[in-house]
């Protein structure tokens, strides 16, 4: 298929690209959020950057959407055609939960697909179809080593998401070892007087990031409401045993083996003391985390799950399309 598909997020799109499609990315000369393109990323070459006027004459299968603005923009470039739409859900909702109504509710012309049960769960989409496909990744590799007595997380606007993303829990592992935070925006971390147990590295390429969190004790999972973070999953892969709070769908993907999983944040930190004083516990524990991630979250039970949801999306629309053509011709006669 040919997918027309935005750079919004890069660790989703890191995993997406990797199926047996085209995909089309937007690219503009400003390179912002209408048009990131690859952003400089390593994708296999099917990851096409497409210039937005080119859009209109493009052969395009299916939209993969992942911003509710995206929708207009898409008919706009489309130049009115319909195409099969699939509007991805990264997030869990903010307002009004339990009874968060879904902007794109009440529809019949796309379908949703939730990155988690949990947003499937907390989202009220009303009549518009929904489905699941749970984050996969590339697998980074066993990378753990575990060497270095210090924590690491990954954390985008650290400052900015505060308690969402449970920045203000690092101190408290922060008192066992050092916590060592990589991130977008980690570079404003001096705001919160956190002092030096606590190290903003800065937003670091993935190979890299992932050579260095490796070395580190335990990964710490702090986040209290956001969606399942890729992060905490390719920590996992790399087997790291890791230190999570138990909200939103992490329980479904952490058993407590692999680490410690628990809403009691003592619980956890009594936890990072043991890993950080037995590594061979520690070593025990990631393997764990290894198993229980490339069972649920490898990349080919991923691009499997939307292939099917891809062309189940195609094969509706074109009934849709055959039924809007029968009932035009019957409307002429």
């Amino acid at each position: 298929m040919r997918i027309l598909v935005w750079h919004v997020h890069g660790g989703w799109m890191d995993a997406f690209v990797r199926g047996p499609h085209e995909y089309l990315i937007p690219t503009t000369p400003a390179r912002d959020g209408w048009g990131l393109g690859r952003g400089g990323r390593d994708w296999p070459a099917n990851a096409i950057e497409i210039d937005p006027a080119d859009v209109a004459d493009a052969e395009v299968d299916v939209v993969v959407l992942q911003r509710t603005e995206e929708l207009e923009e898409a008919r706009r470039l489309l130049g009115g055609r319909e195409v099969p739409v699939v509007f991805v859900e990264h997030n869990a909702p903010r307002v009004d939960v339990p009874s968060s109504l879904h902007p794109m509710r009440d529809r019949d012309d796309l379908v949703i697909a939730h990155v988690t049960h949990w947003n499937a769960l907390m989202w009220d989409c009303g009549t518009t179809r929904t489905t699941v496909v749970e984050h996969g990744v590339v697998d980074p590799g066993p990378l753990y080593t575990g060497e270095l007595e210090r924590f690491g997380v990954v954390i985008n606007e650290p400052v900015r998401r505060g308690r969402v993303v449970g920045t203000d829990l690092l101190p408290r592992f922060a008192d066992v070892a050092p916590v060592d935070l990589w991130g977008m925006g980690t570079e404003r971390l001096p705001e919160l007087g956190f002092g030096g147990r606590v190290v903003a590295l800065g937003d670091v390429p993935a190979d890299p990031m992932h050579a260095a969190l490796a070395q580190r004790r335990a990964y710490v999972h702090p986040n209290r409401w956001t969606s399942l973070g890729l992060s905490l999953i390719e920590s996992m892969h790399m087997a790291m045993p890791v230190l999570v709070l138990a909200t939103t769908d992490a329980p479904r993907t952490v058993p407590a083996e692999a680490g410690a999983i628990a809403t009691d944040v003592d619980e956890l930190v009594r936890a990072s003391r043991t890993l950080l004083e037995d590594p061979e516990e520690a070593r025990r524990r990631g393997a764990v985390a290894r198993e229980a991630a490339l069972a649920r979250h490898g990349l080919g039970r991923y691009l499997a799950d939307w292939d099917d949801l891809l062309d189940d999306a195609v094969a509706r629309g074109a009934r849709r399309g055959r039924a809007a053509d029968a009932a035009l011709e019957g409307s002429l006669r």
